[in-house]
């Protein structure tokens, strides 16, 4: 099938720095399990490894949308079919290749073995978490069955699944009230985090459990980007106010100092407890604009359009993927060879896990992609 392709610039850039944030904090906090010198306690430390899983949610939500919003541009219709079948060509591959070294395959390698996470422990509760990560619900298997080591950072895949499955229909169904739709979506999704975390709605059965699913569900955050693809693709008036070369370098300094410091901010506390929400759609917004500026305004300083960036961002879900494998690695060859952690930990964790998501991509990955083309009318990126 012949495709029309779009290329938004900087933002494989963008998804190499969401998945280095990710991958420093695991390091720290493998670093910590494993009893080694650390900095996991640091506020930084804590708030990035999230961070940079939303900044990933709000590049999906702002590439996705103007993709579809694009294909019905051209074509008069979305396609939710081919959608789904390029979704499942790009993910399922390796996203089940993960579930299966983690449940299979490296329990019983003794070097991966983590303290308190044993074979036996893994594989308590194995048929529910075959199921969950089946039907991609790996978001309910840390809070429900017990961590997994290698492949609880699979939530976020869930969050992805989910998000993929209800988004062409919602912009399919709803055309004339798009924007109002993003309103909705987020506003609706904090609204609901809020009553989940009122005692008036102990009588919802499965609380605990639909609460669990709606703490990573983060579908507010997708909206976000939604929002920002919703402007740039329609030419609204708006989006003169926030594709502004002012409000970028504000935006991207603002966000880098709230980063560095590691500000949960908001602090909106709920019954003495601190209210796990709406600071994540706060920093979604701030992400909203840089992307929105990286991929749409001509006219800022900032260029993520190296060629090693670019090609660290285009292997950047092999490297959210294995990077854990690869941490691991690097601190068992750190203990063995009585380094000083920091001093090779870094660099190594880093150089095996580029290793393994480059492998991957040109070997495994890109044999499925290859057949995505024959399910597009719209695609992303380059040319190959």
């Amino acid at each position: 099938m012949n495709t029309d392709r779009v290329y938004f610039p900087n933002l494989n850039g963008l998804r190499f720095i969401a998945a280095l944030l990710v991958i420093v904090h695991h390091i720290e906090q493998l670093k910590y399990i494993y009893g080694m010198p650390n900095d996991f306690s640091s506020s930084f430390v804590q708030i990035i490894g999230e961070l940079g899983v939303i900044l990933f949610f709000v590049l999906s939500g702002f590439l996705i949308t103007y993709l579809l919003l694009e294909e019905e541009n051209r074509t008069n219709t979305i396609a939710v079919k081919n959608f789904y079948l390029r979704r499942i060509l790009r993910i399922w591959p390796l996203y089940f290749l993960i579930v299966i070294l983690a449940l299979f395959l490296i329990p019983n390698i003794s070097m991966f073995t983590l303290p308190n996470y044993d074979r036996v422990r893994v594989y308590e509760n194995l048929p529910s978490k075959i199921f969950f990560y089946t039907f991609f619900l790996p978001n309910l298997v840390s809070p429900l069955l017990g961590v997994v080591p290698y492949a609880s950072h699979l939530w976020s895949i869930g969050t992805e699944e989910q998000f993929y499955l209800i988004w062409p229909l919602l912009l399919k169904t709803v055309k004339k009230y798009r924007l109002w739709l993003m309103f909705v979506i987020v506003f609706g999704y904090l609204l609901f985090a809020r009553a989940l975390f009122s005692s008036r709605t102990d009588f919802i059965p499965l609380k605990y459990e639909l609460n669990a699913f709606w703490q990573t569900f983060n579908i507010a955050s997708m909206g976000i980007g939604g929002f920002f693809a919703l402007l740039l693709h329609s030419k609204h008036t708006a989006l003169k106010l926030f594709l502004n070369n002012y409000l970028f370098y504000f935006a991207l300094g603002f966000t880098s100092i709230l980063l560095y410091r590691g500000v949960y901010f908001p602090n909106l506390l709920v019954n003495d407890l601190k209210f796990p929400y709406l600071y994540k759609e706060f920093y979604s917004i701030w992400f909203g604009i840089i992307i929105l500026n990286f991929a749409a305004n001509k006219q800022i300083l900032f260029n993520l359009e190296q060629k090693p960036i670019k090609y660290l961002g285009k292997i950047s879900y092999g490297l959210y993927m294995y990077h854990p494998i690869a941490i691991v690695a690097a601190l068992q060859t750190t203990r063995w060879l009585g380094t000083p952690a920091d001093i090779l930990i870094y660099p190594l964790s880093l150089a095996l896990t580029v290793a393994l998501a480059g492998f991957s991509y040109k070997y495994f990955e890109s044999y499925f992609l290859n057949f995505k083309t024959n399910y597009s009318t719209i695609s992303s990126g380059e040319v190959r």
